[in-house]
């Protein structure tokens, strides 16, 4: 692939997950400012959302949209902020993304486990 075209696919892609990431940030925080404003502590949060698929699958999606969304824009300013080469840029972001997923998917496990799922 073109470093063009490359270029192309990583704007559109960090569009796409930027719109995903706009949802899921505004869905946690209205369930967020509800659930606290509703008198609810961290341990009956946990018990309502932990255990819960749906909530799991959402966290998940969440986490996906900023695995993919923050290493690229890591990747640009590595670019323009560096001496690295392409190659080295490219593999920091990609481990950076990487990282993010593994975390935030154990996480997501984690939380989903301590409701008894």
């Amino acid at each position: 692939m073109s470093a063009e075209k490359l270029q192309t696919c990583l704007w559109l892609v960090q569009r796409i997950s930027a719109s995903v990431l706009a949802v899921a940030v505004a869905v946690h925080l209205i369930t967020i400012i509800a659930a606290v404003q509703g008198g609810l502590t961290a341990a009956e949060i946990i018990a309502r959302v932990g255990g819960n698929g749906a909530w799991a699958a959402f966290y998940g999606v969440f986490v996906a949209a900023a695995a993919v969304h923050a290493p690229i824009g890591v990747r640009t300013v590595l670019q323009e902020m560096t001496p690295l080469p392409n190659f080295s840029v490219n593999a920091l972001s990609a481990l950076f993304g990487i990282g993010l997923l593994i975390m935030g998917l154990d996480a997501v496990s984690i939380l989903y486990r301590l409701g008894g799922g």
